[in-house]
């Protein structure tokens, strides 16, 4: 009996064992099948697509599978996605505005998806930068400011209206907006060549590099995906989404490089807030000259009058901070006798890596060792604001 009972218990025991494994099983089997059906789902194209305007010809099975190409794509990377959904109530009502009074198609915003994915400071292997991905030549043959100090291909608002300003006259080149997108993508002269030599002036019938054959499909994907969100899955409420800065412009002039950490001092905020709101400033100086710069909102008043006492600070404080460069001097001894580091020197002075130094040259240090002014000190260690914020 006893035998009887153990060997009952065990054959219900497997029984339930493989019944809950079946059940999980058959629940994963479903669970693909739910995601792989969702995806298939989400490549169906209810409606006629165009691209500001311009139809897209979805009937053919070629053009069918690059769209639901990109989308795939787009849609195995989630992340990326969400980005662009949160990045783009920061930034579209801009883009929009400037479209809108310019007379410009509102699906041209969807180029700075496929181009940056709105992040600032994007670059690529070909030397491209910024939200709108400029190379140097266009950046500056559209009146942007692009030097070892300043690029304005970083700038969202100089930008922005750099790109609507070369796709418009895009547009006039080659009369299709498609083609004014493809042309962005791979230059004009590229573009035309190509045209002519293939005899073809429609951009779903040419054969252009791989990158500019991707590219509106690419725009086309972002657009798809992003004017119907929930579609693919994505609830995303008002306080998921990034907020638009509010900030004051001010204006700053000199005739010597200005620290940042100055402007930053006189707006009541700090060295990086105001790097992140200005990422066309490359490094750690406004540059001689006239400049624009945004500063937290409300902090513009009283901004000149403390801005003007900082900055005398420094001028008496940067007189008073001179070491002449004796023979035997280089980076690394001077950096210890004053106890202050190496790339302090470097930043302070603009120093580039391999420069040499020669007996003579002068070098602003900021160290109470040099000046014995600069004694705001604790423990041994330099608090000058100077020293601090470089």
């Amino acid at each position: 009996m006893k035998y009887k009972y153990i060997i009952i218990c065990f054959i219900f025991s497997t029984f339930i064992f493989f019944t809950v494994s079946a059940g999980a099983q058959h629940s994963l089997l479903n669970a693909e099948s739910s995601v792989g059906q969702a995806l298939i789902n989400g490549l169906k194209i209810d409606k006629p697509l165009t691209f500001c305007s311009e139809p897209v010809p979805l009937n053919e099975s070629e053009i069918k599978e690059r769209l639901e190409r990109e989308l795939l794509y787009a849609l195995d990377n989630n992340d990326d996605v969400i980005l662009w959904l949160k990045r783009a109530n920061r930034y579209f009502p801009h883009i929009e505005k400037v479209l809108k009074n310019k007379s410009m198609p509102d699906d041209l915003k969807y180029i700075v998806i496929a181009e940056s994915a709105l992040k600032p400071l994007a670059t690529s292997n070909k030397g491209a930068v910024g939200y709108w991905q400029f190379i140097e030549g266009t950046g500056t043959r559209y009146g942007m400011e692009i030097n070892s100090d300043i690029d304005e291909r970083r700038n969202f608002f100089t930008s922005t209206e750099a790109a609507t300003a070369y796709l418009k006259d895009l547009y006039a080149l080659f009369g299709s907006w498609t083609l004014a997108a493809a042309a962005y993508n791979m230059g004009e002269e590229g573009l035309r060549a190509e045209m002519l030599v293939q005899k073809v002036n429609n951009y779903y019938q040419l054969y252009l590099p791989q990158e500019t054959q991707r590219y509106i499909f690419r725009i086309l994907s972002a657009k798809t995906i992003m004017s119907n969100p929930k579609k693919y899955g994505y609830f995303l409420s008002k306080e998921d989404l990034y907020q638009s800065g509010q900030f004051d412009q001010v204006e700053i002039s000199s005739n010597q490089p200005i620290p940042i950490y100055l402007v930053a001092q006189a707006a009541k905020t700090y060295f990086k807030f105001i790097k992140d709101i200005n990422p066309h400033i490359k490094n750690y100086n406004i540059p001689a000259g006239k400049h624009q710069i945004l500063i937290p909102k409300g902090s513009a008043t009283g901004f000149a009058e403390r801005y003007d006492n900082l900055l005398q600070q420094w001028y008496a404080e940067k007189k008073e901070s001179v070491y002449t460069i004796k023979k035997g001097d280089n980076l690394s001894n001077v950096a210890a006798r004053f106890n202050v580091p190496v790339k302090a020197i470097m930043i302070w002075n603009g120093i580039t890596s391999g420069k040499k130094l020669a007996p003579g040259d002068k070098l602003i240090i900021y160290s109470r060792t040099l000046n014995p002014k600069n004694n705001n000190t604790r423990d041994g260690i330099d608090r000058n604001p100077a020293l601090l914020l470089p």
